[in-house]
Order: structure tokens, then sequence, then C-alpha cells
């Protein structure tokens, strides 16, 4: 493993741990060359899946974005980081549970879309905003008429 700090490909792994649901080990490592301690995360992965787009283009996944988008609907609501990693976790899973390798983008989106609704409805509102592009207000009352009464 090489150091972010210094690049240098010497690295000891000081402590391993799985994480708290038991579906990746986090290692805390030592750079030998500037002494720089860093934490890796290591996730099992049982295929490679490759996303395409609404424009055809195939594009491999990255769960960094996928996360950083659940993140970024999540933002200020009450939903801890634990719980953030675990429902990105659900979502790949369901992915490669498919028995797909090409995962179509739009099936990523109702895929979050529908574990962000039962979730947060706030996050929920926020990620489809962006997902299905509202413009206007009246894009907001038509979805929020969706949603129905939730009592």
């Amino acid at each position: 493993m090489r150091c972010p700090f210094c690049g240098h490909e010497d690295t000891q792994v000081k402590d391993s741990r799985p994480t708290e649901d038991g579906l990746a080990i986090r290692r805390r490592r030592s750079c030998a060359g500037c002494s720089q301690r860093f934490t890796t995360i290591e996730r099992v992965q049982l295929r490679e899946l490759t996303v395409v787009k609404t424009d055809s283009r195939r594009v491999p996944f990255d769960r960094d974005k996928l996360a950083r988008s659940v993140r970024i609907a999540l933002r200020k609501r009450p939903v801890d980081d634990e719980r953030i990693e675990r429902i990105v976790n659900g979502i790949v899973r369901k992915m490669e549970a498919s028995g797909e390798a090409d995962i179509p983008s739009k099936q990523i989106g109702e895929l979050v879309m529908e574990t962000l609704k039962e979730v947060d409805a706030v996050a929920y509102v926020r990620f489809a905003s962006v997902y299905r592009n509202f413009r206007e207000a009246k894009d907001f009352e038509a979805f929020l008429g969706e949603l129905g009464d939730p009592a």
C-alpha cells in the first residue's frame, strides 16, 4: 500500500478490525518513510459493475460517487455516518445481487430514491429534486403531491 503523504511503498499494518456491519475491514497503517499514519478500508467486491449512462456511455461504477450523493442528500439530517455507510452498502449489494454487470444509471437513481424514501423524507425530496431535475416550485409541488399525506 502506497503512503498517501509521501508516496513511499513500504507501509505497515498496525491494527485491523472489522467495521460495525462486518462488511469491510478497517486497517490502521504507518509509513516506514515519513512515519505518518493513515486508515484504509477493504471491502468485498462481488463483481465489477459498469454504469450505463442515459447517452449509452459506459463508465466504471464509483462507490465513492454514490456515497457522496447520499451524503449530500442527508446533509444536516439526523442520520449518522455509520447509517449512511450501511445505506450505501445496501444499495451496492442490491446492484451486485441483480446478477448484471451493467447497471443503468436510472436504476441506480431509483434505488437511491427508494432507499432515501424509507430513511428520511427531506433527503428523499432533496435527491429527487436533483435526480428528476426540478426547475420550478411547481415541480416540487407536483412531486410532494405524489408523496401524499404521511398520516
